[in-house]
Order: structure tokens, then C-alpha cells, then sequence
């Protein structure tokens, strides 16, 4: 723990005054020093090893939630030859994951045409990959920011190893890595530390009387390749901003160059705030909850508070039983005493805040880093109408918390006194203690079914985990084969679920579909799972439980029809689904149960949901003729005819009202 110390005598920022009054470097001196920086490059590779090494329990895994709708049956990123058509096909299809996401989009359709074919292995071995491949890029951006902060070229390499690799291997990089589609997060914090280490390099040149202008040009096309990963990555100013506060202070050699910085700086934050309030809060606030959510904006805003100090306990108690990865179970606050830990956590988060403000010349590098940290989460724990807390929000803010623990420890060090022998085994300690707590937590992800079952013991009030182990015990049996022996015991877990989770739809319908396939099914399964569906918050998990029966009774479970029709009938009164899957329920009742009347109110409720002039009428009403029934196809298209008259109207402003 010989960085605990280096990282005391890093709490000034003297050296960047002494850089700009005299431009002679340190930076020549590295330039004088080949070997050391050999060597730090091979250090930084072996860091890359040991953080691709913790993860390699994880395979080969299978894929899971998310990975389905964005991978497996996402025809878009099926390759199956290369070529330039091709590739241009997958970057200009659309995705669920988002049209701006197309190089993670790409990486996945070229793992699918290596593997030929949807292998979970092949496409986490590149998770894997890139993961590591960060590491090594954060031990170097390390290096440069100590470097800036005073640690000398001699003593630096080894808290800068130290702390990517602590970065590295925590064990809640677990769930960003080995989770497939987590890559949308994972290949943007590449691309925006490479950006801020551009930035840093290019500032560290203005500070020395250069122009920078490489570095900064490089700072922006990385910035922009982050973009085309995910959208949060919009924050880069942000860290920019944080290094500015902290490390840099706006200095440069040109006088006149630090004023345009502070001025730009506080022309951008300011009109930062007005379109956050003008546009953001105006478009994204509303009284009522969020589709699909049972919690409205300013609940979710009061939540977060308890959320981000989750995330700090989770990093800093890093325990395997404290990351259930499923996290449908936490509730929102309702208001600042209800639950009574919202008003805290919101007090502590802003304490934190205010000490990194009052600390940021005197301990620039904690500062900065609990600046990282906060801003990281700027988007996703605000008033768009996201999950409450996923592990992965933590891929880059866990780089901000790092830095701020390592420093603070470094202070605590130095203030103790403690030898460097001391420190240096007590670092190697922490660090084999994240490595082993990441082995263990790894070694769960290696199939569905033992991720579902620690879920289940960690979260036991998460629906989504239940099920999960339901639908993993049912999967490693066969699926819906007759004999499948492990269906007693998936709906063993369908039970326990349904009993452990009230307000969860997925574990009764689930039971009912099993049961179903062995026969057993009843009445008062049905009447469980209905009474259950009048009152269940609406939220998407539940209002997907259509997709669940319609999907096994394409595979064959017998379903008994008229409960099936009196289900659908109670989810489309709760009114939560949307047009396309209000339509989809249609052709199932249409096609697959052979009675188009009855399918008729859902395509009638479909039309009234989509845009006046939207086709949907008009090839419904020929699929409908091509069935014989044109008596049907009429009354849709004229509703779909009345329906273009109102678009017609409002386009032209008439009033389309009664006359």
C-alpha cells in the first residue's frame, strides 16, 4: 500500500503553478526515461491479464434478460457473412437497445457471425476483452493524473497499477462484464477515459506553453465514438469540468487562454442548468407515474438518494450478498420520510458533495474523484423514466470512487504515520480480497439457473429473480417437453415466488403455463392469476405476462382457451399495454385461437393508440379479406378511414370535432 502515501503528497496543486512559471516539464524527464515507461507498459499489460483472469468463471454462461430482444432474437445482428452490405445493414437497422448504439450493436453482430451463431461464450470472452483492455488504458490515465498532481515519474507507477486493477477486479464490474449487453456501457467508458487521458495530456500542454490542440481534437472524436456506445456518455464535460475544479484549476501558460477556459466553463454550466430546467425537467415531469413504472418523477428523483448510497455501500462493503443484480424489488420513496433513510441519504450524498467542494485545492485527487463518482450518475439517477439502480450504472462513476478511496486512504497514511511495508501489504490484501470476492461472485454467473438462485436468497422480494429460477429450472429440463424433469421443481419455485413476491404477475402465470403442461392446471390457478392481474401495478415486468402465455402456447402447452380469453380481457381493461402488443394479442386471438371476432376490440384498441394516419388499418383489413372475412376488414377500415380524417384535420388545423 505504498500508493496510500504517494497519494498524500499528491494533495496540491502547487506544481501546476511551477509547471506554468517555468516550462520545463517533468514530462521531459519521462521522455528521458524509455525504461520506465517500458516497464510500465508491461506492468499495465499484466493489470489487463489479472482483470480479464477474475472474470473467467463467468464462462461460458448463457445469455440473460436483456440479452434476448437485443441478441438472440435480434434478427438485425445475425451476420452470417462479411461484407460491406452487411455490416451497413446492422449499423442502419433499427435496435431496441437505441439507434445511437451502433458500435457495441456492431461488436455483437461480429461476434454472432465468429461463433456462427448466438454463443454466450464468444460474446463474453470480447465483455472480457474489453474489460481488461480499459484496465490497462485506466492504469496509464492514472498515471497521468498523479503525474499531474505531483507524484514523481519514479514513484508513480505503482499506486497507479494499484488502482486500476482495484478498479478492475470489484466485484460489481461483475454484472457490467459477464452481462452480455452491458457492453453499450462498458465500450463507452473505454472511449471516454481514452477521451479524458486526451484531454488531460492536451491541458497538461496548454499548461506547458503548447498549443494542445491535438489532444483536444483527439479528445473530441474519442468523445464522439463514445456517443455512438451510449448516451451517457453526453457527460464527458462533466469530468472535464471535475478535472478543472480539482486538478487543473484553469491554469495555462497563456493568460488569456485560462480566462476563455473559465469563461467557456461557466457559459457551458450555465446553459447546462437552463436547458436542464427549461427542456429536461418540463419534458420528463409529469404528475402522474411514468409508463410502465409505479413511481412518478419526483419519487424517483427522492429514491436516488437511497440508490447512490447503495452504490457507495456496495463499493465499499463489497460483499457478494450485497449485489443481488436484481433490484425490482427496492421501493421508491414516496416522499422525504417515507422510508424515513430517504432524508439521509439525501443528506449524506449532499455532505459528500460539499466536503469534495471544500476539499478540492487542498485534496484535489478526493475530490475529484467523489466528483466522478456523482457526476457519472448525473442521467440515470435523475427525471428520465429509468429503473430505479442497476450494478453496470457503476462501470465508469467505480472510477471516481476509486480515486477517492485511494486517496483518502492515502491522507489517513500519511496522518497515522505508517510504514510503507505496511501500507503496501495492506493494499496487496484489499486487492486479493476484491480479486477473490469477483472469483466467487463470477463463478454464480456461469448458467442462469445459479444466478437466479443467489438472486433469490439475496433479494427474496424480487420478482424478476423468481422468475428466473423458475424459468431456468423449466429450461434445464428441456422446456416444454413432456417428462421434463425438472418441472416439479420449477413449479415449486413459481409457488415460492408467487407467495414471496404479491405484487409480481410473472410467477402465477408462469405456474399456470406449467401446470398446464402437466396437467394439473386449475380453475383456482386461473382465478389466482386474475384476481392477482385487477389489482398488480402495471409496471412492464407484469405487462408482459401476455408475451408468456402466448409464447408457450406457441410451443405447444395446452392452454384452456376461455381462461386465456378472459385473461387477456382483464389486461387490456388495466389498459397498460400499447398499441404493438395490444395488436399482438390480436393476431394471437385472431390467428392462433381461430376467433377473429373476438380479436377485433384489441385491433380496435391498437388503431385508437397509434397515429391517425398510421397503415396499420389498411393492412389489417387486407390480411382480414385474405381470411374471408371482409365483413371484419370493413369495420376496421373504417375505423382506420375516421381515424386519418382527425390526422387530416389536425394537420391542417380544422376542427375535426362533432358538428
Amino acid at each position: 500500500m505504498v500508493l496510500l502515501m504517494r497519494l498524500r503528497r499528491a494533495q496540491s496543486v502547487p506544481v501546476l503553478r511551477a509547471i506554468a512559471d517555468n516550462p520545463q516539464p517533468y514530462p521531459t524527464k519521462r521522455l528521458r526515461m524509455p525504461a520506465a515507461t517500458c516497464r510500465f507498459l508491461l506492468a499495465s499489460l499484466i493489470i489487463a491479464l489479472l482483470a480479464g483472469m477474475v472474470f473467467t468463471p463467468g464462462l461460458p454462461g448463457e445469455f440473460l434478460f436483456d440479452d434476448v430482444p437485443n441478441i438472440t432474437a435480434n434478427q438485425a445482428v445475425h451476420l452470417t457473412q462479411l461484407s460491406a452490405e452487411a455490416l451497413a445493414n446492422v449499423l442502419t437497422s433499427l435496435q431496441l437497445s437505441g439507434t445511437t448504439r451502433s458500435l457495441p450493436t456492431l461488436s455483437f453482430a461480429l461476434d454472432y457471425w465468429r461463433a456462427g451463431g448466438p454463443d454466450p461464450m464468444t460474446f463474453k470472452i470480447t465483455n472480457i476483452v474489453l474489460h481488461a483492455l480499459t484496465a490497462c488504458v485506466l492504469a496509464w490515465f492514472f498515471r497521468s493524473l498523479l503525474l499531474v498532481a505531483g507524484v514523481s515519474v519514479t514513484r508513480v507507477r505503482w499506486p497507479a497499477l494499484a488502482l486500476a486493477l482495484a478498479w478492475a477486479a470489484h466485484p460489481l464490474q461483475v454484472s457490467a462484464v459477464l452481462y452480455v449487453v452491458q457492453r453499450l456501457q462498458t465500450m463507452g467508458t473505454l472511449f471516454l477515459i481514452l477521451a479524458l487521458w486526451a484531454y488531460l495530456l492536451a491541458r497538461q500542454a496548454q499548461i506547458e506553453g503548447r498549443s494542445g490542440r491535438t489532444g483536444l481534437l483527439l479528445t473530441l472524436l474519442l468523445w464522439i465514438v463514445a456517443m455512438g456506445c451510449k448516451e451517457d456518455s453526453a457527460l464527458l464535460p462533466a469530468y472535464t469540468l471535475a478535472l478543472e475544479l480539482t486538478l487543473l484549476r484553469f491554469a495555462a501558460a497563456d493568460t488569456r487562454l485560462a480566462d476563455r477556459l473559465r469563461r467557456g466553463y461557466l457559459l457551458a454550466t450555465l446553459f447546462a442548468v437552463a436547458a436542464y430546467v427549461l427542456v429536461i425537467i418540463p419534458h420528463f415531469w409529469q404528475g402522474q407515474a411514468y409508463w410502465g413504472r409505479d413511481y412518478t418523477a419526483g419519487e424517483r428523483l427522492l429514491t436516488q438518494g437511497r440508490v447512490l448510497c447503495m452504490y457507495l455501500w456496495q463499493i465499499l462493503i463489497p460483499l457478494p450478498g450485497h449485489m443481488p443484480f436484481y433490484y425490482d424489488w427496492l421501493q421508491p420513496s414516496r416522499s422525504l420520510l417515507h422510508p424515513w433513510t430517504t432524508l439521509p441519504a439525501i443528506a449524506l450524498v449532499l455532505a459528500l458533495l460539499g466536503i469534495a467542494w471544500r476539499l478540492r485545492v487542498r485534496w484535489p485527487l478526493f475530490a475529484l474523484g467523489v466528483l466522478l463518482f456523482f457526476s457519472a450518475h448525473i442521467i440515470t439517477s435523475n427525471v428520465i423514466g429509468l429503473e430505479l439502480a442497476f450494478e453496470h450504472r457503476n462501470h465508469f462513476a467505480l472510477v471516481g470512487a476509486v480515486l477517492a478511496v485511494g486517496s483518502l486512504l492515502g491522507h489517513i497514511g500519511s496522518r497515522l504515520q505508517i510504514r510503507s511495508a505496511v501500507q503496501a501489504i495492506g493494499c496487496a490484501a484489499l486487492i486479493v480480497a476484491l480479486a477473490s470476492a469477483t472469483l466467487m461472485r463470477a463463478h454464480t454467473w456461469n448458467s442462469t439457473l445459479s444466478i437466479a438462485r443467489i438472486a433469490t436468497e439475496h433479494a427474496p422480494g424480487s420478482g424478476r429473480a423468481w422468475t428466473q429460477l423458475c424459468a431456468s429450472y423449466f429450461s434445464a429440463g428441456g422446456g416444454a417437453v413432456q417428462n421434463n424433469p425438472r418441472l416439479d421443481e420449477a413449479i415449486e419455485s413459481c409457488i415460492a415466488g408467487s407467495a414471496a413476491v404479491p405484487q409480481s404477475l410473472n410467477s402465477p402465470t408462469l405456474l399456470v403455463v406449467l401446470k398446464s403442461l402437466r396437467g394439473d392446471a386449475t380453475p383456482q390457478d386461473w382465478n389466482h392469476l386474475q384476481q392477482r392481474l385487477e389489482t398488480a401495478p402495471m409496471t412492464r415486468d407484469n405487462a408482459r405476462i401476455f408475451m408468456i402465455l402466448t409464447f408457450h402456447a406457441r410451443k405447444g402447452v395446452k392452454l384452456d382457451k376461455q381462461e386465456l380469453l378472459e385473461t387477456f380481457e382483464v389486461l387490456a381493461r388495466r389498459g397498460a399495454l400499447g398499441a404493438f402488443n395490444t395488436a399482438s394479442i390480436g393476431y394471437f386471438v385472431m390467428n392462433d385461437l381461430s376467433e377473429p371476432e373476438l380479436a377485433l376490440p384489441y385491433f380496435f384498441e391498437a388503431i385508437e393508440a397509434n397515429p391517425p394516419n398510421d397503415p396499420f388499418p389498411q393492412q389489417l383489413g387486407a390480411e382480414l379479406r385474405a381470411k374471408g372475412r371482409p365483413d371484419l376488414a370493413e369495420k376496421v377500415e373504417r375505423l382506420g378511414f375516421a381515424r386519418s380524417r382527425i390526422g387530416d384535420a389536425s394537420s391542417t388545423g380544422i376542427n375535426a370535432g362533432p358538428r
